[in-house]
């Protein structure tokens, strides 16, 4: 080793879902299947492109108000970054500073663990239970900071508001993170809160239910005093976060309710069928309030079906981790998607039930 590499900071990275670059069935990183709002569309066809050489509104303050207005909070009780994995980085780097670990979920958002190690923060992974549901009771312990998702990833699973309550009001002396990529397609948020308890944020995002994954949209709520020590933090690292582009299609989303409502409902309904579909060919899953669902089979291993799906050019989510080595991940894509994939399995277990036979 050079003597220069003792000082460099090296971290494990979070590995992402592959992004195949041809025409697949892409049910592998829980994207929405749906394009954005009709008013994104209009937005970039009547952008004005000489708006590009200046540096965008460092509080984008567009989007900041059009979301408050959406939730029914003031402005500075709103802060956006690229995407919710930027803001919840910048939650760690300016909220877990102390010498005590911070929680999370054994099995949950892998990224929690790259930012921990990142930031040199010392954590403590605290075990879900049989059902792969939360323990309240072990993030009763004294520690540094609480985070989990909800609904959990990659599980799917979503807890009732009284066990997040449970676990806030065990922890007001820290920082409480609730990520909530997919709550919109589960059921109450922890926003219902805020005014409650003052050490609380919730973070969400416009990658899955409002369809811009590609345009990297995140924000957190919380009081005026923790979203302003958010801002400084971020003042600090790089004013220009959100650009231009971002913050445009970003106002237009949010505005189109109607849409955004039909959108979620369109994948329940398809992620409904789909657990039927699923019973019906034998897999078992976890109950998902989310737009994926977490599934096995007790006759065929998981890795075997991942390749097979792989090799036909559908693509889902398989870690191989423990705990859930026999798991995969199936995001909801459209009822026509979400048919090739069923019809494939249909296919692939008829083969191999017949090459028992004989």
């Amino acid at each position: 080793m050079k003597a220069f590499e003792k000082n460099i900071r090296k971290v494990e990275p979070y590995v992402p879902g592959e992004q195949p670059q041809r025409k697949v069935i892409k049910l592998n990183t829980n994207e929405n299947p749906y394009p954005p709002a009709p008013g994104v569309t209009k937005a970039l066809e009547e952008m004005d492109t000489d708006r590009f050489r200046l540096y965008p509104d460092p509080t984008a303050a567009p989007l900041v108000n059009v979301l408050a207005d959406f939730y029914h909070v003031n402005p500075d009780q709103v802060f956006v970054g690229v995407g919710s994995d930027d803001v919840l980085s910048m939650c760690f780097l300016t909220f877990f500073n102390s010498e005590k670990p911070i929680f999370f979920p054994d099995i949950t958002y892998s990224f929690y663990s790259v930012w921990a190690d990142l930031y040199r923060i010392p954590y403590e992974c605290q075990k879900l239970d049989e059902d792969f549901k939360l323990v309240k009771e072990d993030y009763y312990k004294e520690n540094g900071g609480v985070i989990f998702p909800n609904p959990n990833a990659p599980t799917g699973i979503y807890e009732d508001l009284s066990v997040v309550e449970d676990i806030i009001a065990h922890n007001q002396d820290v920082i409480v993170i609730v990520d909530e990529a997919y709550i919109d397609f589960a059921g109450r948020s922890a926003l219902e809160l805020i005014d409650k308890y003052d050490n609380l944020i919730v973070v969400q995002t416009f990658s899955k239910a409002r369809s811009m994954a590609g345009m990297r949209i995140g924000y957190a709520i919380s009081n005026p005093t923790l979203i302003k020590y958010l801002n400084d933090a971020k003042y600090s690292f790089n004013s220009y976060t959100m650009n231009q582009t971002s913050i445009v299609c970003g106002v237009e989303a949010v505005k189109d309710r109607e849409y955004f409502e039909n959108g979620v409902r369109k994948i329940v309904e398809t992620r409904e069928w789909a657990k039927e579909e699923l019973t019906k060919l034998g897999f078992t899953y976890l109950d998902s309030g989310s737009n994926f669902i977490f599934a096995k089979h007790p006759e065929y291993d998981a890795k075997e079906l991942f390749e097979a799906l792989k090799a036909h050019d559908i693509y889902v989510r398989f870690w191989g981790s423990e705990r859930i080595e026999q798991y995969m991940r199936i995001s909801i894509g459209t009822r026509e998607e979400m048919e090739q994939l069923f019809a494939f399995l249909k296919e692939y277990m008829w083969r191999g039930s017949e090459q028992l036979q004989k």
